[in-house]
Protein backbone atom coordinates (compact mmCIF):
# COMPACT_ATOMS: atom_id res chain seq x y z
CA UNK A 1 0.00 0.00 0.00
CA UNK A 2 1.04 3.47 -0.50
CA UNK A 3 0.38 6.05 2.51
CA UNK A 4 -0.01 9.48 1.85
CA UNK A 5 0.89 11.60 5.43
CA UNK A 6 -0.85 15.23 5.44
CA UNK A 7 0.75 17.80 8.23
CA UNK A 8 0.62 21.14 8.75
CA UNK A 9 2.87 22.69 11.42
CA UNK A 10 5.04 25.89 10.83
CA UNK A 11 8.31 24.37 12.99
CA UNK A 12 9.92 21.35 11.41
CA UNK A 13 11.16 19.97 15.25
CA UNK A 14 7.48 20.00 16.38
CA UNK A 15 5.80 16.86 17.70
CA UNK A 16 2.93 17.36 14.85
CA UNK A 17 6.29 16.92 12.77
CA UNK A 18 7.59 13.81 14.67
CA UNK A 19 4.58 11.93 14.08
CA UNK A 20 4.54 12.28 10.72
CA UNK A 21 8.00 11.02 10.65
CA UNK A 22 7.76 8.23 12.78
CA UNK A 23 4.57 7.04 11.22
CA UNK A 24 6.00 7.22 7.76
CA UNK A 25 9.14 4.71 9.04
CA UNK A 26 6.96 2.12 10.86
CA UNK A 27 4.86 1.85 7.72
CA UNK A 28 7.93 1.24 5.27
CA UNK A 29 9.78 -1.31 7.79
CA UNK A 30 6.39 -2.63 8.48
CA UNK A 31 5.94 -6.30 7.04
CA UNK A 32 4.57 -6.13 2.98
CA UNK A 33 5.64 -3.66 0.28
CA UNK A 34 4.23 -0.21 1.82
CA UNK A 35 5.93 3.00 1.19
CA UNK A 36 4.56 6.47 2.65
CA UNK A 37 4.78 9.87 1.39
CA UNK A 38 4.86 12.90 3.70
CA UNK A 39 3.34 16.30 2.54
CA UNK A 40 4.64 18.46 4.59
CA UNK A 41 2.43 21.73 3.76
CA UNK A 42 4.46 24.34 5.81
CA UNK A 43 7.76 23.61 4.00
CA UNK A 44 5.99 22.96 0.67
CA UNK A 45 4.49 26.67 0.84
CA UNK A 46 1.11 24.96 0.14
CA UNK A 47 -0.95 28.09 -0.57
CA UNK A 48 -4.19 27.86 1.70
CA UNK A 49 -6.24 31.19 0.45
CA UNK A 50 -9.37 29.71 -1.23
CA UNK A 51 -9.41 32.79 -3.64
CA UNK A 52 -12.14 33.89 -6.76
CA UNK A 53 -10.21 31.44 -9.24
CA UNK A 54 -11.11 28.61 -6.79
CA UNK A 55 -14.37 29.76 -6.84
CA UNK A 56 -14.64 29.96 -10.55
CA UNK A 57 -13.11 25.95 -10.28
CA UNK A 58 -15.55 24.71 -8.13
CA UNK A 59 -18.67 26.66 -9.84
CA UNK A 60 -16.83 24.63 -12.96
CA UNK A 61 -16.38 27.73 -14.97
CA UNK A 62 -12.61 27.55 -14.62
CA UNK A 63 -10.12 24.23 -15.44
CA UNK A 64 -8.50 23.04 -12.14
CA UNK A 65 -5.63 25.36 -10.80
CA UNK A 66 -2.47 23.14 -11.81
CA UNK A 67 -0.73 23.26 -7.99
CA UNK A 68 -4.37 21.64 -6.83
CA UNK A 69 -4.47 19.02 -9.94
CA UNK A 70 -0.99 17.69 -8.35
CA UNK A 71 -2.45 17.69 -4.80
CA UNK A 72 -5.45 15.95 -6.10
CA UNK A 73 -3.08 13.30 -7.82
CA UNK A 74 -1.35 12.82 -5.02
CA UNK A 75 -4.17 11.75 -3.20
CA UNK A 76 -5.64 9.70 -6.11
CA UNK A 77 -2.21 8.07 -5.89
CA UNK A 78 -2.80 6.42 -2.85
CA UNK A 79 -4.11 4.23 -0.88
CA UNK A 80 -4.79 5.83 2.16
CA UNK A 81 -4.68 9.25 3.62
CA UNK A 82 -3.63 10.07 6.94
CA UNK A 83 -3.73 13.58 7.91
CA UNK A 84 -1.45 14.62 11.56
CA UNK A 85 -2.23 17.85 12.86
CA UNK A 86 -2.16 19.55 16.35
CA UNK A 87 -5.31 21.12 17.56
CA UNK A 88 -5.95 24.50 17.21
CA UNK A 89 -9.51 26.05 18.60
CA UNK A 90 -10.60 22.61 18.60
CA UNK A 91 -9.96 22.17 14.90
CA UNK A 92 -7.34 21.44 11.93
CA UNK A 93 -4.41 24.40 11.69
CA UNK A 94 -5.95 27.08 8.83
CA UNK A 95 -2.86 25.51 6.43
CA UNK A 96 -4.53 21.55 6.80
CA UNK A 97 -8.34 23.74 6.67
CA UNK A 98 -7.10 25.63 3.18
CA UNK A 99 -5.55 22.65 1.83
CA UNK A 100 -9.01 20.52 2.43
CA UNK A 101 -11.05 23.56 1.17
CA UNK A 102 -9.21 23.87 -2.16
CA UNK A 103 -8.10 20.48 -2.34
CA UNK A 104 -11.49 18.45 -2.08
CA UNK A 105 -13.04 20.48 -4.71
CA UNK A 106 -16.58 19.76 -6.16
CA UNK A 107 -15.91 17.57 -9.40
CA UNK A 108 -12.96 15.89 -7.59
CA UNK A 109 -14.12 15.00 -4.14
CA UNK A 110 -17.93 15.28 -4.85
CA UNK A 111 -19.99 16.55 -7.76
CA UNK A 112 -23.56 18.76 -6.76
CA UNK A 113 -23.51 19.85 -10.53
CA UNK A 114 -24.38 17.08 -12.53
CA UNK A 115 -27.68 15.41 -10.98
CA UNK A 116 -30.22 16.12 -8.25
CA UNK A 117 -28.13 15.84 -4.74
CA UNK A 118 -24.67 15.28 -4.63
CA UNK A 119 -22.48 12.69 -5.77
CA UNK A 120 -19.88 10.88 -3.45
CA UNK A 121 -16.50 10.58 -5.39
CA UNK A 122 -13.93 9.60 -3.09
CA UNK A 123 -15.66 5.85 -1.87
CA UNK A 124 -12.49 3.83 -2.23
CA UNK A 125 -10.74 6.46 -0.02
CA UNK A 126 -9.87 5.33 3.69
CA UNK A 127 -9.00 8.23 6.33
CA UNK A 128 -7.23 8.12 9.33
CA UNK A 129 -6.59 11.28 11.36
CA UNK A 130 -4.19 12.18 14.40
CA UNK A 131 -4.46 15.03 16.36
CA UNK A 132 -2.60 16.01 18.65
CA UNK A 133 -4.03 18.12 21.73
CA UNK A 134 -2.41 20.84 23.96
CA UNK A 135 -4.68 20.23 26.90
CA UNK A 136 -5.01 16.92 28.85
CA UNK A 137 -7.51 14.23 28.50
CA UNK A 138 -9.60 15.49 31.05
CA UNK A 139 -10.36 18.64 29.45
CA UNK A 140 -10.96 16.90 26.17
CA UNK A 141 -13.42 14.85 27.91
CA UNK A 142 -15.12 17.44 29.90
CA UNK A 143 -16.02 19.19 27.40
CA UNK A 144 -16.87 16.78 24.62
CA UNK A 145 -14.48 18.63 22.51
CA UNK A 146 -13.19 15.60 20.37
CA UNK A 147 -16.43 14.05 19.60
CA UNK A 148 -16.88 17.37 18.08
CA UNK A 149 -14.15 17.39 16.15
CA UNK A 150 -14.80 14.25 14.92
CA UNK A 151 -18.16 14.81 14.00
CA UNK A 152 -16.86 18.22 12.02
CA UNK A 153 -14.20 16.11 10.52
CA UNK A 154 -15.18 12.86 10.22
CA UNK A 155 -18.72 13.21 9.29
CA UNK A 156 -18.67 17.11 7.78
CA UNK A 157 -16.06 16.53 5.62
CA UNK A 158 -14.82 12.87 4.57
CA UNK A 159 -18.58 11.27 4.85
CA UNK A 160 -19.69 14.37 2.73
CA UNK A 161 -17.41 13.17 -0.11
CA UNK A 162 -17.97 9.53 0.82
CA UNK A 163 -14.20 8.86 2.20
CA UNK A 164 -14.20 6.07 5.38
CA UNK A 165 -12.75 7.49 8.16
CA UNK A 166 -11.23 4.25 10.08
CA UNK A 167 -9.13 5.87 12.60
CA UNK A 168 -9.65 9.29 14.70
CA UNK A 169 -7.30 9.04 17.42
CA UNK A 170 -6.00 11.77 19.97
CA UNK A 171 -2.52 12.21 21.36
CA UNK A 172 -1.65 14.46 23.87
CA UNK A 173 1.66 17.10 24.09
CA UNK A 174 1.75 15.87 28.18
CA UNK A 175 2.46 12.43 26.76
CA UNK A 176 4.79 12.41 23.64
CA UNK A 177 6.61 9.21 24.14
CA UNK A 178 3.55 6.95 24.53
CA UNK A 179 1.56 8.87 22.00
CA UNK A 180 4.58 8.18 19.35
CA UNK A 181 4.02 4.45 20.70
CA UNK A 182 0.52 4.24 20.56
CA UNK A 183 1.70 5.93 16.60
CA UNK A 184 3.55 2.96 15.60
CA UNK A 185 0.33 0.58 16.89
CA UNK A 186 -1.85 1.95 14.57
CA UNK A 187 0.52 0.79 11.34
CA UNK A 188 -1.67 -2.54 10.88
CA UNK A 189 -4.46 -1.01 10.95
CA UNK A 190 -3.52 2.22 8.28
CA UNK A 191 -2.12 -0.68 5.95
CA UNK A 192 -5.07 -2.80 5.87
CA UNK A 193 -3.43 -5.31 8.03
CA UNK A 194 -5.45 -4.93 11.22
Amino acid sequence: MHILIVYSHPKPDSLTASVAKTLASAIESSPGTHTAEIADLASEGFDPRFTQRDIAVQLGQSAQLPEIAAEQRRIDRADALVLVYPVYWWAFPALLKGWIDRVFMNGWAYDDRSTPGEVKKLLSLPVHTIAIGGADERTYARHGYFGAMKLQINQGIFDYCGARVLTSELMYESDPLGGLEAVKALVPRICGQA
